[in-house]
């Protein structure tokens, strides 16, 4: 098969996109490595991606495109979707007007047009139930499985015939009590990600389904300690079972010393213990051909040669580059906290370091 590291300008790949061993292919069969971002804020208490009171929608979408991505993720919360309710937006801006008086789901309906007329794939991440916080399990804070399920049936529906909407990333980062392996209902987010994908795919038989890992609580782990979402030691053992095998998706996040200071960072031999707790982690999946992995956060502030972080980061971008993954960089947003963004706080000028930093994965 044909890989094809970038996609001409405002050309979409022949979806809906499917799985050949650890490859992401198109309808015509070419690997299709994707590049994406996350641009986040439907999931909070504005419902609509942040820095929409800065800039337009179009224009937006029309930089991620210059920057060479070539998928978003699109953050949303449970609560966000069942509201009336939007904020945090200029509507003189640019192209904004378009949302006044839409609820949070068809500003979303708006936004995914919108990426499919500048070459932009897109994602669907429910990553909140609440507005506030990540929850550990798919269900809490007043919601329940149902609910989640539900959720997924009505967007899979929604955008069945929206070809660049290509997947859904189950949950956010399950963690604490998330469990792997181990057979109990109320945690088991293998058991759990298998109920939702398979309800997801009777309603719409082309979407991925990206299954994040967990924390911890894997039967023989190997490693001790884990991102949130990056633990995925439990594929070998206890794999994922779609109704449709190829469409299954691996998604570990991945992080620095910026966002907490692992032990890991301060071993003797870092960086070089970082490459085996990857191939533990979570690239053996695709050494041993079970399923393609998506990475789908990593991100920091530093992208530098001397400090833990930058060099953490430099390290990860070379293993993806040579590993050739499909990657998702947290984040768009210049308030993404201990990560920083891609632009600066005006939402039009880029981080030129990051920049730099990212062209070996964009292709540009």
């Amino acid at each position: 098969m044909t890989v094809h590291p970038a996609f001409a300008a405002n050309k979409l790949p022949a979806t809906p996109l499917s799985t050949v061993g650890a490859k992401i292919v198109d309808a015509k069969g070419n690997a299709v490595v994707l590049r994406g971002v996350s641009w986040f804020g439907m999931e909070t208490e504005t419902h609509l991606p942040h820095g929409l009171w800065a800039r337009g929608y179009k224009e937006t979408l029309q930089h991620m495109h210059d920057f060479g991505f070539n998928l978003i993720r699109l953050p949303f919360s449970l609560q966000a979707l069942r509201s009336r309710k939007i904020s945090g937006i200029d509507f003189n801006k640019g192209s904004n007007g378009n949302l006044k008086g839409k609820t949070p789901i068809e500003a979303m309906d708006l936004i995914i047009a919108e990426a499919r007329r500048h070459g932009l794939l897109v994602m669907l991440d429910f990553h909140r139930l609440n507005d506030r916080e990540i929850p550990e399990l798919w269900y809490g804070d007043g919601y329940t499985e149902k609910d989640w399920i539900d959720t997924w049936r009505m967007l899979a529906f929604r955008y069945r015939k929206q070809g660049n909407v290509i997947g859904a990333d189950l949950k956010n980062e399950p963690h604490g009590r998330a469990s792997w392996g181990t057979g109990d209902l109320k945690t088991d987010w293998r058991l759990a990600a298998e109920r939702a994908g398979n309800a997801i795919l009777k309603v719409n038989p082309d979407w991925l389904i990206v299954v994040e890992g967990i924390e911890k609580n894997v039967p023989g782990q190997k490693l001790p300690g884990h991102w949130w979402g990056g633990n995925l030691e439990g594929v070998r053992k206890f794999p994922v079972r779609l109704s449709k095998p190829n469409k299954l998706v691996y998604s570990p996040h991945e992080y620095g010393p910026g966002v907490h200071h692992a032990k890991w960072f301060d071993e003797a031999n870092f960086p070089k213990n970082l490459y085996s707790r990857w191939e533990t982690g979570f690239y053996y999946i695709v050494r041993e051909g079970i399923a393609p992995v998506l990475v789908g956060e990593f991100g920091g502030r530093r992208v530098d040669s001397k400090s833990k972080e930058g060099v953490w980061q430099r390290c990860f971008v070379d293993f993806i580059k040579q590993k050739e993954l499909g990657f998702v960089y947290w984040c768009w947003n210049p308030n993404g906290g201990d990560t920083g963004g891609l632009v600066k706080n005006d939402w039009k000028t880029v981080e030129s370091d990051k920049l730099r930093f990212l062209q070996k994965l964009l292709g540009n």
